[in-house]
């Protein structure tokens, strides 16, 4: 025995003599020590090179620009994981996307990137840095509800923050978090909005004869279906009402997104001799359903379906909102971070995304969860960077406040889900600060990632012999509490198809613990909805 242990000994040392350090290795994630910023902060994994790292590029960027950087969210909808050639789509899949490609060589490019399963909370979670259940905007508005909605109400945004922080801020395109005057983008932050209030197909599905004849056909009803919400583009500037710019009908919606492009583009291009940083939140109509691309670009995708056509317009979109930065001279000064909302919609098949996991929009598996994200910021983000670390879109609040220097108005009266990233994405090997993700359908608890392994403790239902389609992640139900619960190793099952609880044991309670923990905040910070 003290042959071995000393034979031990020496190999330890030995091993520790070759290559790199421990330190100096990437962190794993699985065992990585975490700490809180802040009692009322989501808990970190700490590191302390890449911090350095970044702040020391911040301020260098900020000596050579005058001031903090711009910062462009561009928000796409139901856009699939595997949509864009840069995924392992583009011309795989028929819809070419060589400007978004363009973007991911020359930045960063997350694999393992999250948003919520819908569009209402994930809008909510970014511009907030809180979790749904935390806000309360569980799920997307119907038709009609959003026109009255209260939103956002109570709640501290990203636009209000960086607004303190000396940022020009606006808002352009889909926003669904309320239509309410008082929760439009102009009145919780925004300088100046242009874009449709609520979601595309409000817009579209009740004027279209297959899917609504009794609204088309009656005039009563009609003129009902009408009234439930402002119909077109709006604008608006803070203490007023938006009013419409831009009525939106079946022809005209078609060119809803080079119109909001335009906009994007022009307010751009009017930030270039200013001697203050701008925040541009950019939250396209496509892709989500039905989709009406532009007559440029109908029927003209290897694809040609309008969901195709509609992605390689996007990409265009895309390259036109990084054509005027640079063209104005502010590309270098900008970081660009582009997301889907959720996964594709598995209800509109055949014409909607791909995705290489399981289900769908509305499910808590990876197909409806796991977005495809880039982050772009030319000299100061690495080329050809590609990670797997854990990136929540929520986190884009706090790196945002970061990025613009000012991360003490992060609010310390509420619990902040959202995680500072800067170093992450900023130092030339940077590692995630997030440890765990965690999978909320509404104010159901469903379960959490930690490193490869991802445990559920309840399940989806997407199978009703009485709904149609009869399989709809949109509609899933939610089984009850699972005895012994599910365990899938992404790595080896990305699909979500074999789950290996019984052959985990060891590593379960690392996950059962990162649960408890996070469940024990709801204790000191309730949230403005009950559990389920």
């Amino acid at each position: 025995m003290r042959r071995l242990a000393a034979g031990i000994s020496a190999l330890a040392l030995a091993v520790g003599a070759v290559g790199a350090s421990a330190q100096d290795r990437p962190v794993d994630g699985f065992l990585a020590a975490t700490k809180r910023v802040a009692p009322n902060r989501e808990p970190i994994i700490d590191h302390p090179k890449d911090r350095a790292a970044a702040a020391a590029a911040l301020n260098s960027a900020k000596a050579r620009f005058g001031h903090a950087p711009n910062i462009v969210m561009i928000l796409m909808d139901d856009v699939g994981w595997g949509d864009m050639g840069a995924f392992g789509g583009g011309v795989a899949v028929g819809s070419p996307t060589p400007n978004l490609d363009r973007l991911a060589a020359t930045g960063l490019r997350l694999t393992s990137a999250y948003s919520q399963p819908s569009c209402t909370p994930t809008r909510a979670s970014i511009l907030t840095g809180r979790l749904p259940v935390r806000t309360g905007l569980l799920k997307p508005y119907l038709p009609g509800e959003n026109n009255e909605a209260a939103g956002l109400n109570g709640e501290t945004t990203l636009a209000q923050l960086l607004k303190q922080a000396g940022y020009t801020t606006q808002a352009v395109g889909k926003w669904h978090l309320g239509g309410a005057p008082s929760s439009q983008p102009q009145n919780v932050g925004f300088d100046q909005y242009y874009g449709i209030l609520t979601s595309s197909d409000d817009y579209t599905a009740w004027r279209e004869q297959w899917r609504n004849p009794d609204l088309v056909n009656d005039p009563d009803r009609r003129a009902w279906a009408a009234d439930g919400e402002i119909m077109g583009i709006v604008s608006g500037t803070p203490g007023i009402t938006a009013t419409l710019a831009f009525p939106i009908d079946l022809d005209s919606v078609r060119y809803v997104d080079e119109k909001l492009t335009d906009h994007a583009t022009k307010f751009i291009a009017s930030r270039k001799n200013e001697k203050n940083p701008f925040f541009l939140y950019f939250a396209t109509r496509g892709a989500h359903f039905d989709n009406y691309p532009h007559p440029q670009f109908a029927g003209k995708s290897p694809g040609r379906y309008p969901y195709k056509d509609t992605i390689v317009e996007l990409d265009h979109r895309v390259g036109q909102v990084v054509e005027a930065l640079k063209q104005s001279d502010q590309l270098e000064n900008t970081i660009i971070m582009i997301a889907s909302d959720n996964g594709p919609m598995a209800e509109t098949f055949p014409d909607m995304g791909t995705t290489p996991f399981r289900s769908a929009k509305g499910s808590i598996y990876e197909g409806g969860v796991r977005t495809p994200m880039i982050v772009s910021w030319p000299g100061m983000i690495a080329p050809g960077r590609v990670s797997d670390g854990l990136f929540d879109l929520m986190d884009v609040f706090a790196t945002s406040l970061s990025l613009a220097g000012r991360a003490d108005l992060i609010p310390t009266d509420r619990y902040i889900d959202s995680i500072d990233q800067t170093g992450f994405l900023l130092a030339p090997e940077g590692q995630t600060a997030r440890r765990v993700e965690y999978y909320w359908a509404t104010n159901v608890f469903m379960g959490a990632r930690v490193g490869e392994f991802k445990y559920l403790v309840r399940d989806q239902s997407t199978e009703s012999d009485d709904s149609w389609p009869r399989s709809s992640p949109f509609s899933a139900s939610f089984t009850s509490p699972i005895y012994g619960g599910k365990m899938f190793d992404l790595y080896i099952d990305p699909k979500e198809e074999h789950a290996l609880a019984p052959l985990k044991q060891p590593q379960i309670p690392v996950l059962k613990n990162a649960i408890n923990a996070h469940l024990a905040t709801f204790k000191n910070y309730p949230p403005k909805v009950p559990l389920r």
